[in-house]
């Protein structure tokens, strides 16, 4: 169709403490918030030499900074073509966890490793260029969206359910995708809000695109940009309309009002996501038919295995109740 896929990823991580044998804790190296500073950001100096070794490769950082969570932290790095930024996210998780392990320090990309506090998230600022024009932009719409831009976003939101097992692809990732910690649960978009599925972040011109902020840092990049594009192409070849931009709190509707507004739901955990998938012939034509079909049998195993397991919770909550 002539596009070319431009991605700029925001991959977040923990920081864990490692026992006297070397194994990873749950114990974070600090106790700061988001965008704290030294010395309450006891991980500065582990994430300063994660940007100088990427920078050293040739990634161009355009953030580092601590997150909201205790041992939380981001590192930005400037939008790529979409190979490249496949690419890239692989060779990022490689660094931050080898530079992590030289301070003494696990870093770890798992979306929701304690509960309670927020889990790290891996938002995507997708964009569409023709040669050197970012056909997301039009000077002369008073949103300064285009209507391509539009048809790729009800794309992706009509898809968004297949789409979640691909770009939340663990048991573990809709741990993070719960209200209450600025990880998306429902399948909306909006200009400001941070509740929706889909951002529209307020910068114009070359700088248009949409945020997606579902996918997780232990996403296959390369699958996962894959049916992000596939789907927001369907958008544009079928002319499709996104519904109406929705800036309220969607934490703070009820059901009623959610139905009202046509805004459904995320699939709330793997093996849902994973009868997305398998009713969605359109993703499943972007994975093809080797993958599609391996993906879904590896994934079935770790829900079989994840759901016959007994657990902490149950034991505390059942053990001497029943």
């Amino acid at each position: 169709m002539g596009y070319t896929m431009y991605v700029g990823p925001e991959p977040e991580f923990f920081l864990f403490q490692l026992d006297e044998n070397g194994v990873p804790t749950l114990e974070t190296n600090d106790k700061a918030g988001y965008f704290d500073l030294p010395p309450v950001d006891k991980g500065e100096e582990a994430r300063r030499d994660m940007v100088k070794t990427l920078q050293s490769m040739g990634f161009e950082i355009e953030a580092s900074h601590h997150e909201g969570a205790p041992g939380q932290h981001e590192i930005d790095f400037k939008y790529q073509e979409a190979l490249h930024t496949a690419d890239s996210i692989v060779t990022f998780r490689i660094v931050v966890r080898t530079v992590a392990q030289q301070h003494g320090l696990h870093a770890t990309f798992m979306p929701k490793p304690i509960y309670g506090i927020a889990g790290s998230g891996m938002h995507l600022h997708v964009s569409l260029f023709k040669g050197e024009e970012n056909v997301f932009y039009d000077a002369t719409a008073q949103d300064g969206i285009s209507k391509l831009c539009r048809s790729f976003m009800a794309g992706v939101l009509k898809h968004a359910p297949a789409i979640s097992a691909i770009t939340n692809p663990t048991v573990n990732s809709y741990k993070r995708l719960v209200p209450g910690y600025e990880a998306p649960t429902y399948i909306a978009w909006s200009y400001r809000n941070r509740s929706p599925l889909i951002r529209i972040p307020s910068r114009r011109g070359i700088g248009t695109r949409i945020e997606l902020r579902s996918p997780d840092p232990t996403c296959n990049p390369y699958l996962g940009l894959a049916v992000v594009l596939k789907a927001g192409l369907d958008g544009i070849r079928s002319h499709l309309e996104p519904p109406a931009a929705v800036e309220q709190n969607i934490y703070e509707m009820d059901l009623a009002t959610r139905k009202m507004n046509n805004i459904n739901s995320l699939p709330e955990n793997l093996y849902e996501a994973i009868n997305e998938l398998r009713q969605d012939t359109l993703i499943q034509e972007a994975l093809g038919e080797h993958i599609f079909s391996r993906f879904v049998l590896a994934k079935i195993k770790e829900w079989e295995n994840y759901s016959s397991r007994v657990y902490d919770w149950e034991i505390d909550e059942y053990l001497e109740k029943f």
